[in-house]
């Protein structure tokens, strides 16, 4: 007698099954969260980075109010560095400066690298007492600076001479460290986990190394009308490939980009060419529908990269083709830089600072990489705030943390301003 009953939550129980299991439904679904999680963001508190009453910092100029140049946020932490060379970390919780992260008085810090691998925070610094000429990193252990204790850090890469044009680049994709030593023209891999040297690559002719997902790209200067590349592993150094682009001989290179198996090259009024590294294919796009960008950024996940030219920005896939432009996201600074715009992880959204129409300040956008829309936007229109006001005027650099759903803007100002819902 229950068997009609039973065959009616069998159908029920299909359906729930198929719309839970159907892609377009996720889709559909995740789209809604996307929207819902950066709706009606709003001012929560706002950080400040200068303390001329500190005794910490000693060289005047550091001691000056300055513009906000990177933001990162490591679980209770939020880090804020100066155009002046000056970090400041701060509980995001109880919004107080825990700490300056400058730990002698002539340390100018250039930029930050939050190591989630071992839960540190690495500095790359240069000092007075070399006339600020080369750079120095070390790291710094979470718990160390909540306790207050910058201090009680350690310095990395001591064998290296990275003075101009020595560099170091950090890797969190491959978990790897690439330095240059400028004084023998060595090229350092280090493991990011315990920042032991992997392998070296000494070569002279070497013009600039591009790092992807388990490979990297090695340019060679150009010999007449091509260029020798190179594609090595990321792990051992191991050649994987090399190969010769061949090039219009008398025209200025304006890019080359590897993303994945693919090499990107543009030169000056020239189409852009597409070459599949593995299968020896060459496709071109004409220059009329793909102008030299300003910037790039490459998506590796979704196989897509961003253009970043006269404050606009376009996605397109790796056969060149644009898979679309953003509605209402013009960006409010021409000098694109990843400091002042945030992709999240999922590599599906993007937030800048954008224009706001004829406003007189402007406007947090936040997109879907995905399709150009726009999922919401942190403007001051109807605020009479005017503390929503000073947060959104000339905003210098951008952080999302994606586990607390909050928002970090810093200004010209010095400030640091937290949104969220």
């Amino acid at each position: 007698s229950d068997l009609p009953s039973r065959k009616k939550e069998t159908s029920i129980f299909k359906r729930v099954m198929t719309r839970e299991m159907s892609v377009r439904a996720n889709r559909e679904c995740r789209k809604k969260a996307g929207v819902d999680k950066f709706q009606n963001f709003a001012l929560q508190s706002e950080l400040d980075t200068h303390d001329p009453e500190t005794c910490e910092l000693k060289i005047p100029f550091l001691r000056k109010r300055a513009r906000v140049v990177e933001i990162v946020s490591a679980k209770d932490l939020v880090f804020g560095l100066t155009q002046t060379g000056v970090c400041a970390a701060f509980n995001r919780r109880t919004k107080r400066r825990v700490c300056f992260l400058n730990i002698v008085p002539d340390e100018i810090i250039r930029s930050l690298f939050y190591n989630k691998v071992n839960d540190s925070i690495i500095t790359v610094s240069v000092y007075r007492t070399d006339n600020f000429s080369s750079l120095k990193c070390r790291s710094t252990p979470i718990e160390y600076v909540r306790r207050a204790m910058p201090d009680a850090t350690f310095p990395l890469f001591e064998s290296e001479s990275l003075r101009w044009p020595g560099f170091v680049e950090f890797d969190d994709v491959n978990s790897k460290v690439l330095t240059y030593s400028a004084d023998n023209k060595v090229y350092t891999m280090w493991d990011l986990i315990n920042y032991k040297p992997l392998y070296r690559i000494t070569d002279t002719s070497i013009q600039e190394i591009k790092i992807g997902p388990g490979v990297m790209l090695v340019i060679y200067q150009r010999v007449g009308s091509h260029i020798p590349l190179k594609l090595r592993s990321i792990e051992t150094g191991e050649i994987l490939t090399s190969f010769q682009h061949l090039i219009h001989r008398n025209k200025k290179v304006d890019f080359i980009e590897q993303f994945n198996e693919k090499l990107l090259v543009k030169q000056e009024n020239e189409n852009l060419q597409i070459y599949d590294v593995w299968k020896g294919e060459l496709k071109e796009v004409e220059r009329q529908q793909f102008s030299t960008p300003s910037a790039f950024i490459f998506l590796y996940e979704n196989q897509l990269f961003l253009t970043f030219k006269n404050r606009n920005v376009a996605v397109w896939n790796s056969r060149g083709e644009l898979v679309t432009k953003f509605e209402n996201h013009t960006l409010y600074h021409p000098d694109c830089n990843t400091n002042n715009i945030y992709i999240t992880s999922q590599q599906d959204t993007l937030i800048s600072y954008c224009r706001n129409g004829n406003a007189s300040v402007g406007s947090i956008n936040i997109s879907s990489i995905l399709n150009g829309k726009s999922l919401a936007r942190i403007t001051a229109d109807k605020s009479g705030d005017m503390r929503v006001h000073h947060a959104l005027c000339d905003v210098t650099a951008i952080y999302y943390n994606e586990e607390e759903n909050e928002l970090y803007s810093g200004t010209r100002s010095g400030m640091i301003h937290i949104w969220s819902n």
